[in-house]
């Protein structure tokens, strides 16, 4: 069996972070491990505490996955601190890590900045570099290409500079902000288009941490870049489309819309 690995925060209500992640992983097929970063105490309608780990300790967990089950892949999260950025990449070039899919949570929806200034220059420097595809959203894309994006065409010439900048490969997650969730990839130069089924569902908590662990899944299965995308943005659909209404918020997705149902009765 493959495997994967998320190193993120988690999220008590279980609609995102490591949560969401490791529901993703194991739904598509792949056994799943996690290196936390972070407790979040938070629910559908937000966040109302954060505790960080220790540098010695994320440490810690990530020489304990690497040295006895070799992850076949790794989602990386919100990484809030300076100093946990900096001891995640060190960890990934010490064990030559392989397969490395960034979300770079750096907005939220709302617009707030969620990473002081030296944890984003630090990102830059550090982690993106070392990712084989980062997936931003918008306002992540605005940051890291400086530049204000409105349409396709802002899209398209975002992700240029950032895969310019960075040596990276890039999915910029269009969303219904600018076109009927149509995202960008950009890999190896090459600009692909994948288009997305505008779904009416006002609970999306965890779509982003979903998306990135389904690639990374898929990646783990030996998929191409453009397929583990491909067969991601479908299984978030899928997601999306099953309905699940919890919380008093943005609530979650239901990750277990294709389990079959012999041990659910």
């Amino acid at each position: 069996m493959k495997t994967a690995l998320t190193i993120a925060g988690s999220d008590s209500s279980g609609g995102a972070g490591i949560q969401a992640d490791l529901k993703a992983m194991t739904l598509n097929g792949v056994f799943a491990m996690s290196a936390i970063t972070a407790l979040t105490a938070q629910n559908t309608t937000g966040v109302t505490d954060i505790m960080d780990v220790s540098p010695e300790f994320l440490n810690a967990e990530l020489d304990a996955i690497f040295t006895d089950i070799y992850p076949d892949a790794i989602k990386i999260g919100m990484v809030s601190d300076k100093e946990l950025i900096i001891a995640i990449a060190e960890k990934l070039v010490a064990y030559d890590a392989k397969n490395i899919v960034l979300d770079p949570v750096m907005v939220a929806t709302s617009g707030a900045k969620l990473l002081k200034d030296d944890a984003i220059a630090t990102l830059k420097e550090k982690l993106i570099p070392l990712a084989d595809l980062i997936t931003p959203n918008i306002p992540e894309a605005e940051i890291l290409a400086n530049t204000k994006i409105v349409d396709d065409e802002d899209m398209e010439m975002a992700a240029q500079k950032i895969y310019q900048d960075f040596g990276v490969n890039v999915l910029l997650k269009g969303g219904h902000a600018i076109n009927d969730a149509n995202d960008f990839l950009l890999v190896d130069g090459k600009e692909i288009w994948i288009n997305g089924n505008r779904i009416d569902n006002d609970n999306t908590h965890g779509t982003g941490c979903t998306l990135s662990s389904a690639i990374a899944a898929n990646l783990a299965k030996g998929k191409s870049l453009e397929e583990a995308v491909r067969l991601a943005k479908k299984y978030l659909e899928g997601a999306l489309k099953d309905g699940l209404d919890l919380g008093k918020g943005s609530g979650p997705m239901n990750h277990a819309f294709d389990i079959k149902d012999e041990y659910k009765k």
